[in-house]
């Protein structure tokens, strides 16, 4: 008995020696185990970012171009990503909901990582023989899109667990979600919620409906793949449709939302033109580039509010369109170009460089733009290449008319029509015709510069006005393309000058006489809304008042130019008899001009042919009259 008693108490004590040498052994394997993961955390912690990154690093943002109300996008400069940045209380909470149900929808019950879903991942790759991602949160998304490669190897993924734990144990899940929302890719270029939407719906993140959020939750999953615009569409609708159900499993919808949701069209915008009023719009990069980098432009998200009216803009192409096919019929003439600006401010409001921007490059057989008829892309307005300008034709004639008055000859001092010969000039004699090839005897100031004759205007360039006063007045208005030796033939447009320039000076006239440089740009914010650059420019008096109201009376005197346009000439507005306008043909009948303006709107019309070369013989008032005419009526009934 006693015996047995010792034995009992030798095996008890040798079993609880076993249990705590196993207890030993256990604690020592955890040991190593969280040794084994402190090590590795550690290891591969070591040279990751901080999470902080996300606040101290800016997102790459597009630099936006937007008409003057800032209401119309013209033009995005952006890199690899299209971005614009938003807040998360500006993103709909079922665009939010759509998006967790899909992609992460224990993320505000987990610490950055799903182990469960981990879990699930894995036994998937073992099934299919190969890794594949899978179980992802939020968190583990953003950590690889912003900081890691996309390489598929179990380094990767424990990199990436690692900053995903910490992501969520310094930041709150709000932080987290908007940084999400502002990183993921969603095709075409697009990254963020709200470059998306812009994209696929042409309206802010804020408008969207509930099955517009299912199609951005949708895309994440492929964005390229499942594009609306690619050959995947009907795929794209089936998982917005699963979106939504995952919705309604979650109870972040009912399921009758759901229905509804997933039995309305949901209509994508149109892949339109990258570009709107390419000509300003293109001019106005060329002119930001000229003061900040290309990567700054690409990577800052300015928003730059152009000068450009929206209205008048498509009123403008819309009339040269019109205007264009017509000479294009009728007058072998194959391009125009029209630009109006508000004389007060300078700001330009409405630009077509060409007739059509995206029209063939080089039509007619061209093989390059030199040679060309039509080159679409050049924008006549600026003029390109060195600046070859354009003859403005009578067009010039009003700088030499003030120039006179400033020297006190008026209206009714009277000059003779008659054929002369102004003597040599550029090695041969200078005998100048009128249009209609006849002599008036005693005209007026009045009389010559309403009917735009073309002798006494000579005349009053030679003997009256003087010809180096004449270049001083055209220069002092804007004109910079004026190069000598001159003659007296620069009063009928012998000249080149620049579209936009004669229009601005012209400008100076509807002013009576304050002179203010043409803009484009009103004002530059950087991506917080502070403002970076703003348009300052003053008006600055270049000719007297008298002078500018004597011109503007006679550009407007319909009765005095009616002997050589008739009394309903494009020039004419029976609602607005205040409009002063005067016209441009160029000898050889190469370029046709109409410039006309009221005291708030200056509008010029150039009609021609790229290459220089002759349309039909037909005088401006028919070429580029009624393009004017149909521009000026409507944008005056604003």
């Amino acid at each position: 008995m006693v015996e047995r008693k010792r034995h009992l108490k030798t095996f008890q004590k040798e079993k609880r020696g076993k249990f705590l040498t196993g207890l030993k052994v256990f604690f020592f394997i955890l040991l190593i185990f969280l040794l084994g993961g402190a090590f590795l955390f550690i290891y591969y912690a070591k040279d990751l970012p901080r999470p902080e990154k996300f606040t101290e690093r800016p997102f790459p943002q597009s630099t936006k171009i937007y008409d003057r109300s800032g209401e119309h996008l013209l033009y995005e400069i952006y890199g690899e990503e299209k971005r614009t940045l938003v807040s998360l209380d500006k993103i709909p909470d079922h665009l939010e909901k759509a998006v967790i149900a899909v992609e992460d929808a224990d993320f505000y019950h987990h610490f950055g990582v799903d182990f469960k879903g981990i879990v699930r991942a894995i036994l998937a790759d073992v099934q299919l023989l190969q890794p594949a991602y899978g179980g992802s949160t939020i968190p583990q998304q953003l950590i690889r899109s912003a900081f890691l490669t996309t390489e598929k190897t179990a380094e990767r993924k424990i990199r990436e667990i690692v900053l995903s734990l910490e992501l969520d144990r310094r930041y709150d899940k709000e932080r987290i979600l908007e940084w999400y929302l502002n990183q993921v890719p969603f095709g075409s270029n697009c990254y963020g919620v709200e470059a998306a939407s812009q994209t696929y719906f042409k309206k802010p993140v804020s408008e969207i409906s509930l099955e517009e959020a299912a199609i951005l939750a949708a895309l994440i999953k492929a964005p390229s793949h499942l594009s609306p615009y690619g050959s995947y569409k009907a795929e794209l609708l089936e998982r917005k449709n699963y979106v939504l159900d995952r919705m309604a499993e979650e109870n972040f919808i009912n399921q009758t939302e759901a229905t509804e949701a997933k039995e309305k069209e949901v209509e994508f915008a149109k892949i339109l033109q990258p570009i709107e009023a390419p000509h300003f719009t293109l001019w106005v990069k060329e002119l930001l580039e000229e003061k900040y980098s290309d990567v700054f432009l690409r990577e800052k998200g300015l928003k730059v509010y152009t000068s450009l009216d929206w209205e008048l803009q498509k009123l403008a192409e819309k009339v040269v369109e019109e205007g264009a096919r017509a000479n294009h019929l009728y007058y072998n003439a194959h391009n125009t170009a029209l630009v109006a600006l508000d004389p007060k401010t300078g700001e330009i409001l409405a630009l077509v460089g060409s007739k059509d921007y995206f029209d063939d490059p080089y039509p007619e057989g061209c093989s390059s733009g030199d040679d060309c008829l039509f080159d679409p892309q050049f924008n006549v307005v600026i003029g390109t290449k060195d600046n070859p300008g354009r003859q403005p034709g009578s067009a010039f004639k009003p700088f030499v008319y003030a120039t006179a008055f400033n020297k006190d000859y008026d209206e009714e001092t009277v000059v003779l029509d008659e054929e002369t010969n102004f003597g040599v000039w550029g090695g041969k004699e200078y005998v100048p015709q009128n249009y209609d090839g006849l002599f008036r005897g005693e005209v007026t100031l009045r009389q010559a510069l309403a009917q735009s004759i073309n002798v006494p205007s000579v005349k009053v360039l030679l003997d009256l006005a003087g010809l180096p006063d004449s270049i001083e007045t055209a220069e002092k208005l804007g004109i910079t393309t004026l190069k000598p030796p001159f003659g007296p033939s620069i009063v009928l447009g012998g000249w080149e000058v620049k579209l936009l320039e004669m229009v601005s000076a012209y400008g100076v006239f509807a002013t009576e006489g304050l002179k203010v440089s043409p803009v484009a740009v009103l004002k530059i914010e950087d991506q917080k809304g502070n403002t970076i650059e703003i348009n300052e420019k003053g008006l600055k008096r270049v000719l007297p008042s008298q002078t500018c109201q004597l011109i503007n009376d006679i550009l407007s005197d319909n009765e005095a130019r009616a002997p050589m346009f008739g009394e309903n000439s494009a020039l004419f507005f029976e609602e607005h008899p205040e409009v002063a306008a005067k016209t441009g043909t160029t000898q050889d009948f190469r370029d046709a001009w109409t410039i006309g303006y009221t005291s708030s709107l200056v509008t010029g019309v150039w009609v021609g042919n790229n290459n220089n070369a002759s349309m039909a013989k037909k005088p401006a008032v028919t070429l580029a009259g009624p393009i004017f005419h149909g521009f000026m009526e409507k944008a005056l009934e604003n």
